[in-house]
């Protein structure tokens, strides 16, 4: 345990616990971007193409259902292939994979790119909450895409980037990631690669090979849904751990397949992992090595969305940990994702699956609530003064009062842009630079406020949507069982206004992917019942509030 005690007031308790967004809203450098290309490719079966789509990925997910696991499959390397398939993968059942040509990147653009971005930053703003120390200036991104993991790291870590290594086998998808960043200002250096093959074998030229090799955040989101061998699967992991220097990030769709896959690569890395350290720890021990070898950097631990690093308590349950970050749609989104006789929503739900790792034993920090001292409602009555009751009614007129500033709906809304301002691109370089400066000073002060969630223990994670009966919240939480957060169970917690005023309103304000603060002192020895008809989030009712 530490030794410092950080104590958190109610205000600071209920900012470091937030990590969930209401409903995000798409940069306007990407949705200009976005709309400048779909707008160059002119292409009018666009809208039939985004369809197509759609039923593409849903055909990929049942294929991978049927596939058993001992069939033999082989990745094939897009570099020898005259095909454009993505990830292409022999099988008994045939080639499995999703072509991507120009048309199939357009309509990828156009309708879930900003979904992927979304996603990508809701995970990577929750890195850098936590972590606020971890600044990567080298990125490897798997699976890369369009770019919209590299739009996201430049929208969190918008100067420590210094070089991106992309690997995607989709030639047309390369061109894509291209054509949207042009025009950007301080982009770091990028190399593209087709394979990780290809990648190896340039590293292996380089004269400080250690070097080249280790990156500080690799990222490979959406991408192993498309290998449906568990085999595969792994090997793909294990290579991109080996080249992880301090964080892996893992992200899938939120569904059961998505889930399933993020669950097996979680317990992979964590099994490999802890095997290398019993095999140093009996070397050592023998006297074969010594205790030099084992440095910050061995073993591994959960960075998010778990708080501990043991078996999921979610296993053979028939619930899977997912989460939903809301969007607002694009112009874009909106034009082609449209289908007769039904209406459109101006937002969407994307529901996604991840795994953040870090390299390294899980730190030690005290728990949030064990240096705080909560108040039941008597309590809070009794100790009332009678001056707290007096209403200072100017100052409470002037706290009433909000000056909004004024915001130019052009420098908002993507779909105004002016001809002018294309053409000649100083005056609009010129509010741009204004409007990150004071971008940046807001998020400073934020941060300077905010108190941070430590990965080291003592925080819950909120798995469901909070349900509201009548004045009491309750919440479904995976919580670590031990100091050490090597082990952890589901827990559902019920919060009245009466036991604990501040932690009832905390729960009130809390939404699905939140953390929670808790107590050394509590009694989380019981694993309780996962509740699989109470959990079910198909009826609106038990949603609750979430973003």
């Amino acid at each position: 345990m530490a030794n410092s005690q950080k104590v958190f007031t109610v205000e600071t308790l209920r900012r470091a616990a937030k990590q969930s967004f209401r409903c995000l809203v798409v940069p306007v450098p990407l949705r200009r971007a976005i709309k400048k290309y779909l707008r160059e490719e002119d292409d009018p079966h666009i809208r039939k193409r985004v369809r197509q789509l759609s039923e593409s990925f849903q055909e990929i997910k049942d294929t991978n259902l049927l596939l058993p696991e001992t069939t033999a499959k082989s990745l094939a390397d897009s570099m020898n292939s005259v095909e454009t398939k993505r990830w292409k993968i022999q099988t008994v059942y045939g080639d499995s994979g999703l072509e991507y040509r120009d048309g199939e990147t357009a309509a990828y653009i156009a309708s879930r790119m900003p979904a992927v971005f979304s996603v990508c930053f809701r995970v990577f703003t929750e890195i850098r909450r936590r972590l606020p120390d971890f600044t990567p200036t080298k990125v490897l991104d798997f699976g890369a895409g369009t770019g919209s993991g590299f739009w996201a790291v430049k929208e969190v870590w918008p100067k420590s980037v210094e070089k991106v290594n992309i690997v995607e086998p989709s030639q047309s998808m390369q061109r894509a990631g291209r054509n949207l960043i042009q025009g950007l200002k301080d982009l770091p250096l990028i190399h593209g690669y087709t394979s990780l093959l290809a990648l190896n074998k340039v590293i292996n030229k380089e004269i400080d090979k250690e070097n080249e090799r280790k990156h500080d955040l690799v990222i490979a989101s959406y991408v192993l849904g498309e290998i449906p061998s568990l085999k595969d699967r792994i090997t793909v992991v294990r290579q991109l751990w080996e080249l992880t220097d301090d964080l892996l990030v893992l992200v899938e769709p939120g569904t059961p397949h998505g889930a399933n896959i993020i669950s097996q690569m979680r317990s992979h890395v964590l099994w490999m992992e802890e095997r290398k350290l019993r095999k140093l720890e009996k070397k050592i021990k023998k006297g074969e090595v010594g205790k030099e070898v084992l440095n910050l950097k061995s073993g591994a631990h959960i960075v998010a969305p778990c708080p501990h690093d043991g078996k999921c308590p979610l296993e053979n349950t028939g619930k899977y940990c997912h989460f939903v970050q809301r969007l607002e749609r694009t112009m874009s989104q909106r034009s082609y994702k449209r289908t007769k006789g039904v209406p459109l929503r101006g937002f969407e739900d994307e529901k996604f699956c991840f795994v953040v790792f870090r390299r390294g034993r899980r730190p030690r920090a005290p728990w949030p609530l064990d240096g705080m001292k909560l108040e039941t409602l008597k309590e809070r009555r009794a100790n009332r003064k009678p001056e707290d009751l007096e209403i200072d009614y100017e100052d409470f007129i002037k706290s009433q009062v909000v000056e909004v500033p004024y915001i130019d709906p052009r420098a908002y809304d993507s779909d105004t842009m002016d001809e002018e301002e294309e053409e000649d691109g100083e005056g609009t370089d010129e509010n741009e630079d204004e409007e990150e400066k004071i971008e940046e000073e807001s998020e400073e002060k934020i941060e300077e406020e905010n108190e941070r969630a430590s990965v080291g223990g003592g925080w819950g994670r909120i798995i469901f949507p909070p349900f509201r009966k009548g004045k009491q919240v309750t919440l479904d939480l995976c919580v670590p069982t031990k100091e050490d957060g090597s082990e952890g169970a589901f827990e559902r917690r019920v919060f009245t206004k009466s036991k604990n005023p501040d932690l009832h309103l905390q729960a009130k304000k809390s939404f699905w992917g939140d953390l929670w603060p808790l107590t050394t002192q509590q009694d989380s020895g019981k694993e309780k019942p996962v509740d699989a008809e109470w959990c079910r989030p198909d009826q609106d009712q038990k949603w609750g509030s979430w973003p």
